[in-house]
């Protein structure tokens, strides 16, 4: 495998949410960077305890979503 998606929300509270589009991987983090973090480190332990290679890449893929008023 050589990229892992993530695909990544924002909880209403301001953290962030990752679970992987595949293996059975979710994480979470108070900021982007401990989200990268809680990812990397995600990922390493599932494929460890698998016993294979880890992804050379993970895209993390944030959905944004905005409600716009009008008039």
């Amino acid at each position: 495998m050589s990229e892992l998606l993530f695909n990544v929300t924002q909880d209403s509270d301001g953290g962030y949410v990752a679970i992987a589009d595949g293996p059975s991987i979710a994480t979470q983090g108070d900021t982007w960077d401990e989200l990268c973090y809680m990812v990397l480190d995600a990922v390493k332990g599932y494929f460890e305890v698998e016993g294979t290679q880890p992804p050379e890449r993970i895209r993390l893929f944030l959905h944004v979503e905005q409600v716009l008023a009008v008039a």
